[in-house]
């Protein structure tokens, strides 16, 4: 019988970093922003992309439907998003933005560049492009069939 050594198995290694990390980061915008990390998700995609259905904002920030609407539900009524009816569709709605939302994303972002910094400041730039690299391939690997 194989044996597993849980301290060096890869899945259990990128579970307990993720935590560890989204924890950090949780505590940190939640104290600063009083942004919940699923709200800070949200408003990042919106600003890269302007508008986004909510079931469209789950695929691209990997958030289920509950959490996104939570985190839409949250940010509207702090005036940092709004929605509007789709005009493709009649049944959904799209979120942007609101220029409070985007201000706000504004002053997060050097923070958020700054716990990256902290996060990796043992790693070379090089270290860093292959790290990311190798998180790509892991993703795709657990996303395949």
């Amino acid at each position: 019988m194989s044996s597993l050594t849980l301290e060096e198995f890869v899945p259990y290694r990128l579970s307990v970093a993720s935590n560890a990390v989204s924890t950090r980061i949780s505590q940190s915008y939640r104290k600063r922003f009083k942004l919940k990390v699923a709200e800070w998700r949200l408003i990042a995609i919106l600003a890269e992309t302007a508008r986004m259905t909510p079931q469209d904002i789950g695929k691209a920030g990997e958030l289920d439907k509950i959490t996104v609407s939570r985190a839409a539900a949250a940010l509207l009524k702090r005036g940092l998003v709004a929605q509007d009816r789709n005009p493709e569709d009649g049944r959904s709605h799209l979120l942007t933005l609101t220029p409070e939302g985007k201000a706000l994303y504004e002053q997060i972002v050097p923070a958020a560049k700054g716990m990256e910094d902290a996060l990796l400041a043992n790693f070379s730039a090089e270290d860093r492009a292959h790290l990311v690299r190798l998180l790509r391939q892991i993703e795709i690997a657990a996303n395949s069939p």
